[in-house]
């Protein structure tokens, strides 16, 4: 028997949590919502707390649609002062992050252009319907949970500051200054570009060209995020912008392109060595 859209938002909340907590780095709590004529699905960041945060509300919408809503708890206003001051690098991802929604998904912000919104209060509202899903209730879900509430909430997740901490590798030499190594690893390892990386340019190594998933299956999600220009090398500061800046590329090449320091080899030049088995040995 197949469920119902309202049967499905309860049956799936599994999944729903685990996209999230890969896309935005943080633990994620959600609960049905059946106040209202059609149920619902509560979702926020388990840390903050429903009322602490913000929450995402997904409900049915139309009869091959669904609504979600952003909104802030009523006692988030440490976050959103948080949030008021993240730094311009953080607020441009986390736009870019909305930007990635699909042209089809019909975003508003309550009083803001979709282009440049801010936070700046607890009345801050983003809203996005989803139209014309398919008709099984299953993969309607996934789809909206995966290409519409992850981006919202991993835009949420930037501008608060959440993020994956890994200790520095053994081995690797350090850049001048702790600050700075610990910006180039936040960078690397943060899992909102990883995500938006993805969202841009798939999951294809840009050096040679394989695809992780159609070769192991499930166990295919290992492609990695490549900064072009790494952050300890640029010589003035700049906007930092994923849609440029990041390339995916598969471990063995993100490994060799790191090979040399502290400048890695260009995408090009690591090119040219995989064509020349003598350039291979210099690796």
């Amino acid at each position: 028997m197949r469920l119902t859209k309202s049967e499905m938002l309860s049956a799936r909340q599994t999944l729903i949590r685990e996209e999230l907590e890969v896309g935005t780095g943080a633990a994620i709590g959600m609960a049905v919502d059946g106040s209202k004529t059609r149920t619902g699905l509560r979702i926020w960041f388990a840390d903050l707390e429903e009322r602490h945060g913000p929450v995402a509300e997904l409900r049915p919408h139309g009869l091959k649609g669904y609504a979600v809503t952003l909104r802030f708890g009523a006692f988030a206003g440490e976050v959103v002062r948080r949030i008021a001051g993240a730094v311009p690098e953080d607020v441009h991802l986390a736009r870019a992050l909305i930007a990635s929604i699909d042209n089809s998904v019909e975003i508003a912000i309550q009083g803001q252009d979709t282009a440049d919104w801010k936070i700046t209060s607890g009345d801050f509202r983003m809203t996005a319907i989803v139209r014309n899903l398919p008709r099984d209730p299953e993969i309607a879900l996934t789809q909206v949970s995966r290409d519409t509430i992850v981006p919202m909430m991993a835009a949420m997740a930037e501008l608060i500051g959440y993020d994956i901490i890994d200790e520095v590798d053994q081995g690797e030499p350090e850049y001048e200054g702790a600050e700075l190594v610990s910006t180039v690893r936040r960078r690397e390892r943060n899992p909102r570009n990883r995500l938006l990386c993805i969202r841009l340019h798939g999951e294809i190594c840009v050096c040679c060209g394989v695809d992780p998933r159609a070769t192991y299956g499930p166990a295919g999600s290992i492609i990695e995020v490549h900064h072009l220009e790494p952050l300890s090398l640029r010589k003035e500061p700049r906007l930092y912008d994923p849609a440029f800046d990041l390339v995916p590329l598969c471990p063995n090449c993100h490994r060799a392109v790191h090979t040399r320091r502290p400048e890695p080899w260009s995408l090009d030049e690591l090119r040219e060595l995989m064509a020349d088995p003598m350039g291979k040995a210099a690796l």
